[in-house]
């Protein structure tokens, strides 16, 4: 265990097979003196509390932090609807970005908890598009299962996915990197498909006065087919230059809909033989999965077929 001295906060990592399921998602601590990290002796999930070291004058004074480790105390107890007000308190107390984030995270994780999709969703794409909120914690959150399999992710999620100032681009971006990966020269190809029709665009711009004159004639005029033909070459560039950048465009859009498929399927919840529920990303180097998308009758023939 190694101590720090920065802004009073204890960063800690909680056994996931030790916590109940009313356990909120974040617990943000939010403290001024002294900060510990601890890591337990088997792995975790990440969670920040508050240590507070106010005196006991000021611990009666209601602030937006305050409310906030109440409501996580409240909902660790299962008083759900309690927690809903104490975060709901903390939002109307001029919090800071940082308390404002972790009362609409862990607000949301309640109307998830609740079976309210609609109210989970606003307050995740309010803290997704104002407070910096990364769309992975929000896929990885076993706590946030109940809402994946609700209608209102499906489209939160093909919002982020796009992009836009009301949700943030940060899990787009992040879909991007991966993209570029699996197509690493995209970006070149887009780089000399901008570049050739910016020089085709500027010959253009040079040989329509020419044909004007051409088609006037004269003594000086241009030979009026040569002129033609250039302007009709720069033309035809401009449209299949434009045309493969739309198609590349295109393609890219078709890969991150599948990356974004490929992620919210490896979150999936798994009974193995043991009993022990797990997601199917953990599943990761160990087995190879095997999706079946049929109706469950016939899935269940097949695999009664395959045991004999």
């Amino acid at each position: 265990m190694a101590a720090f001295a920065l802004n009073q906060q204890l960063l800690c990592f909680s056994n996931s097979h030790s916590r109940t399921t009313t356990k909120p998602c974040s617990a943000w601590l939010l403290s001024s003196k002294t900060s510990v990290f601890s890591i337990p002796r088997k792995k975790g999930r990440f969670s920040l509390t508050s240590c507070n070291s106010q005196s006991s004058s000021e611990a009666n004074t209601q602030t937006a932090e305050s409310c906030v480790n109440l409501g996580l105390s409240l909902f660790s107890k299962g008083r759900v609807k309690d927690a809903l007000v104490q975060f709901e308190t903390a939002l109307d107390l001029d919090p800071t970005p940082r308390e404002a984030q972790a009362a609409l995270y862990n607000k949301a994780c309640c109307h998830a908890y609740l079976r309210e999709g609609k109210k989970a969703a606003d307050c995740l794409r309010t803290a997704l598009g104002e407070y910096n909120l990364k769309f992975g914690t929000v896929l990885n959150d076993p706590d946030l299962a109940s809402f994946r399999a609700l209608p209102e992710f499906k489209e939160l999620q093909e919002e982020a996915r796009l992009g836009g100032e009301d949700i943030g681009y940060g899990f787009r971006r992040d879909l991007k990197l991966i993209s570029e990966v699996q197509a690493p020269f995209r970006g070149v190809r887009r780089f000399f498909y901008v570049a050739f029709s910016a020089a085709a665009g500027i010959s253009l711009l040079f040989t329509i006065p020419r044909l004007f004159r051409a088609i006037k004639g004269g003594g000086d005029a241009p030979d009026l087919w040569e002129t033609a033909g250039n302007a009709a070459t720069n033309i035809g560039g401009i449209i299949v230059l434009v045309a493969l950048f739309l198609w590349d465009n295109k393609k890219e859009e078709e890969q991150l809909a599948q990356i974004t498929r490929d992620e919210t399927l490896s979150r999936l919840p798994l009974r193995l033989s043991t009993n022990r529920v797990v997601e199917l990303v953990q599943l990761r180097d160990t087995v190879r999965p095997v999706s079946i998308n049929t109706p469950l009758f016939f899935t269940h023939q097949n695999i009664h077929i395959m045991a004999l």
